[in-house]
C-alpha cells in the first residue's frame, strides 16, 4: 500500500489560495513542489486542476476529484470520491501518493495521511481556501530547512505521523 502524503504552501494563517491560485509567486517552492511529486500520482479536486489551467504537469499521473459525473478532460483520471480517488492513485504505485489540494480535499483526505510537505510561508494574507487544521500530537516534524525569496521567509517542513500518539 502506498503512502498518502499532502503538499500543500501555506500563510501563517493557514490561507493557501486566493481567487482560484496561489496567494504568492514563491518559484523555490514551486522547484519543490515538482521535485517532490514528480513520478508520483496526485490527487486534487476540480478547482486545484482548473488552477493551473486544466494542463496536466508532466510526468505525474492527475487524478481529479469532482461531482460533475460530465466533467472529462484530457489527460487525466476523474473520480467521484476521495475513496476511489486513493484507490486508483494505490493501483498506479507502491511508493507515495501526492494529495494536492485544495481545501477540501485537504480536509478529507487529513485522517488518511502519512505524511505532511508544507511549506510554512511567513506572512499573513488574506485567502479564501485555507489548509486545515491538525493536531500536532497525532503528526512529527522530520525536517525543517528554511529558504528565502523575494523579501519573504518560508520554511518546508516534514510532518510524519506520530505512531506513539
Amino acid at each position: 500500500m502506498a503512502k498518502i502524503s499532502l503538499i500543500a504552501a501555506m500563510a501563517k494563517n493557514r490561507t493557501i489560495g486566493v481567487n482560484g491560485g496561489l496567494p504568492w509567486h514563491l518559484k523555490k517552492d514551486l522547484q519543490y513542489f515538482k521535485a517532490q511529486t514528480l513520478g508520483k500520482p496526485m490527487v486534487m479536486g476540480r478547482k486545484t486542476f482548473k488552477s493551473f489551467g486544466e494542463r496536466p504537469l508532466p510526468k505525474r499521473p492527475h487524478i481529479v476529484i469532482t461531482r460533475d459525473m460530465n466533467y472529462k478532460p484530457e489527460g487525466v483520471t476523474v473520480c467521484h470520491s476521495l475513496n476511489e480517488a486513493l484507490q486508483t492513485a494505490n493501483s498506479m504505485t507502491n511508493d507515495e501518493i501526492m494529495v494536492i489540494g485544495g481545501g477540501e480535499i485537504y480536509k478529507a483526505a487529513l485522517p488518511h495521511c502519512d505524511r505532511i510537505y508544507l511549506t510554512e510561508v511567513d506572512i499573513d494574507i488574506e485567502g479564501d481556501t485555507l489548509f486545515p487544521m491538525f493536531d500536532k500530537t497525532t503528526f512529527k516534524e522530520t525536517s525543517r530547512l528554511s529558504e528565502h525569496e523575494n523579501g519573504v521567509s518560508f520554511d518546508y517542513v516534514i510532518y510524519e505521523v506520530n505512531k506513539y500518539a
